[in-house]
């Protein structure tokens, strides 16, 4: 408005001066109003491009008639410069402070808008669980999420600490998915998340790579960080593209940092669970010792006795293949502490305990054992205590259920690097019936986990077994 004024309204008021008397004409003033909507409307620049213009337009032909003195003529264009000034410089006033007050209430609109986000998020924080088990912290998470966001499908994704690249599905709710991921075998969206840092809102699925439901259409993708690394991914999908918008990514932001918490440790209890399992094997091995193990000696013991009275009786037979039986009883059970008891310290290292438990093998199966070593340096104790126990467990699957002919056990330890190998020409893992949690899988993924160490099982059926742990000494 105040440019059309300036425009189409300073002709006129020209005119009209010009012809009633110039600066001397009752319209003079009227170029005031003219020049506070210039300013208002363009600034200084223009308000004063206006002045000068409405102070030659008036002050030349008045000084060619000479009807006006020059003084009056430099009074009038100053008072015309400086209204403009002043009206220019209102805008700036005005200008800013709407800008002011636009900022102040987007701020307002903001911290209403973090309030309510906190507030949903206390709420779920509330009914995460203390707990210090995976399995319920990972179901807890995903009912929060089901609660919160009411989306159609959400995913729980944890990497594997012993096989780098590979990622477990922890949880899925709404949608097929597979046990384990490659990364690169990931959705493009999660795979977008374990590459940045912070949470993704994608609004066309069918555009930005498909989520782990086909029918969705838009899906939140946060991911979990503990300890300076990516541990998971939450992803959260829905097939209405309102259920998933910029407040709802807000919200899983928020959840997510609470989850990768609690979903740490509930991962590092188990690994302490593991150091605890390692000290109740030991008094579990005492208990043997002086309970069972004796009671089970003295009972061969006096059946030798009943044999050698019942020698001529019809009973004899009988009472000689019991005591057999309880031979064989105190055998396992000499073995059983020995394995228990066996370990490595400060005087005796992995590659003489190995040796002499493949001996034992060999001695009581029959199976032919093997032990291949070149190592320049000793692992850690602690570090070393596990990889014993992988080995041991690997050996013993090998052992019990694999029906092999020869183990062979290879054990390399450099400055930068250990790496613990056992191969078996057993019958292998059948696929069909394979698990992760089966052969002591589990037990040696977490002991691999407890010292930062990479597992890898490649088995198939008839092709015998290879287990690879790996440890980076750096």
């Amino acid at each position: 408005m105040g440019s059309f004024w300036a425009a189409y309204g300073f002709p006129a008021v020209i005119v009209a001066v010009a012809l009633t008397g110039y600066w001397q004409s009752p319209f003079a003033f009227c170029l005031v109003p003219v020049l506070v909507a210039a300013g208002f409307a363009r600034g200084f620049m223009f308000a004063t491009a206006v002045a000068i213009a409405a102070f030659a337009a008036v002050a030349l032909p008045s000084y060619i008639q000479s009807e006006t003195p020059i003084k009056t003529s430099v009074e009038w264009g100053g008072q015309l410069l400086l209204i403009g000034l002043v009206s220019s410089y209102g805008r700036r006033i005005f200008f800013e402070a709407t800008r002011r007050a636009t900022a102040a209430i987007s701020r307002v609109q903001r911290l209403s808008e973090a309030n309510e986000l906190l507030v949903e998020l206390n709420r779920v924080a509330q009914t995460l669980p203390v707990s210090l088990d995976l399995g319920e912290v990972v179901a807890s998470t995903v009912s929060s999420i089901r609660d919160l966001l009411s989306p159609d499908v959400v995913v729980v994704i944890l990497d594997d600490p012993t096989s780098p690249g590979t990622w477990h599905i922890a949880l899925s709710d709404g949608a097929r998915v597979q046990d384990t991921y490659r990364t690169d075998q990931l959705p493009e969206p999660v795979r977008q998340v374990l590459t940045g840092s912070a949470t993704k809102l994608h609004q066309q699925l069918d555009i930005s790579g498909p989520g782990f439901s086909p029918m969705s259409s838009v899906g939140v993708y946060a991911p979990l960080h503990a300890r300076n690394r990516t541990i998971g991914v939450l992803a959260v999908e829905s097939r209405e593209h309102e259920r998933l918008t910029p407040r709802e990514l807000g919200l899983l932001d928020g959840l997510a940092e609470q989850a990768a918490l609690a979903i740490d440790n509930a991962r590092w209890f188990e690994r302490l669970r593991t150091v605890g399992a390692d000290q109740e094997r030991m008094r579990i091995a005492r208990e043997l010792h002086d309970r069972v193990g004796q009671s089970v000696a003295y009972l061969a013991f006096r059946l030798d006795r009943l044999s050698d009275e019942a020698a001529e009786s019809g009973v004899a037979d009988e009472i000689k293949a019991v005591r057999d039986d309880a031979r064989n009883v105190v055998t396992e059970v000499r073995e059983t502490l020995y394995d228990l008891r066996t370990d490595t310290d400060d005087e005796v290292d992995i590659v003489e305990v190995i040796t002499r438990f493949l001996e034992r093998v060999h001695n009581r199966s029959g199976i032919k054992t093997e032990l291949r070593q070149e190592s320049s340096v000793r692992v850690p104790l602690p570090q070393e205590r596990e990889l014993w126990r992988i080995a041991q467990e690997a050996v013993t699957n090998a052992e019990r259920h694999a029906r092999a002919q020869t183990i062979t056990v290879t054990w390399s330890a450099q400055p930068d690097m250990a790496a613990l190998k056992i191969a078996d020409d057993g019958v292998g893992m059948p696929t069909t019936t394979a698990r992760p949690d089966s052969y002591g899988i589990l037990g040696m993924r977490e002991r691999a986990e407890s010292i930062g160490a990479s597992l890898e099982i490649d088995s198939k059926s008839g092709r015998g077994t290879l287990v690879i742990c790996r440890l980076d000494l750096k």
